[in-house]
């Protein structure tokens, strides 16, 4: 255990107090109370602990949205790539809040095995899925992005497109696009 002062591996610096409220949180993560397990998920990618990831990744599995959601969330907030494949398997979720969560997740993340599972959700029913992956490609930054997203510069709904240009505008492109 960390005693005071000594660094956490993706968590700056740890006390006692600190390790306390981790452990705390990891306990309420395996709760059989809903409200503490996303609670619990909240508060650990809001602390950036690294030693919450997998416990985070075990809570992508929850029988409940909203766990699974905070989950994804709180694992876009920590720093490294161990997540990457089990949010990339979340990006097919049947809620459109945990995909929402995970295309998030992975642009923070912004690892380039996501650009062809964040492509294909360019084409999901929801609009803030499809919001949300144009914006997690643009972070990503990947040119294997441009055509699929300029396709999608004719969606719909306004925020899409909005997303989708602002993406399209960090990633660059090779030739003039049409203004939304």
């Amino acid at each position: 255990m960390a005693g005071r002062g000594s660094p956490v591996p993706g968590g700056g610096v740890a006390g006692p107090g600190r390790e306390t409220k981790l452990h705390r949180f990891l306990s309420m993560l395996e709760s059989g109370n809903l409200n503490e397990r996303w609670r619990a998920a909240d508060a650990l990618g809001e602390m950036g602990d690294r030693r919450a990831v997998q416990p985070l990744i075990r809570a992508l599995d929850d029988e409940f949205v909203e766990v699974r959601w905070k989950a994804a969330r709180a694992l876009g907030t920590l720093d490294g790539r161990e997540p990457v494949l089990p949010l990339i398997r979340s990006l097919e979720d049947g809620s459109s809040w945990v995909r929402t969560g995970a295309a998030w997740a992975l642009g923070n993340i912004g690892d380039p095995r996501a650009v062809e599972p964040l492509i294909r959700l360019l084409d999901d029913a929801k609009p803030r899925v499809r919001r949300m992956a144009a914006w997690a490609l643009g972070r990503i930054g990947n040119p294997r992005a441009r055509e699929p997203l300029v396709r999608l510069l004719g969606d719909a709904d306004r925020d899409v497109r909005l997303a989708t240009r602002q993406a399209l505008d960090e990633i660059g492109t090779e030739r003039e696009i049409p203004s939304v």
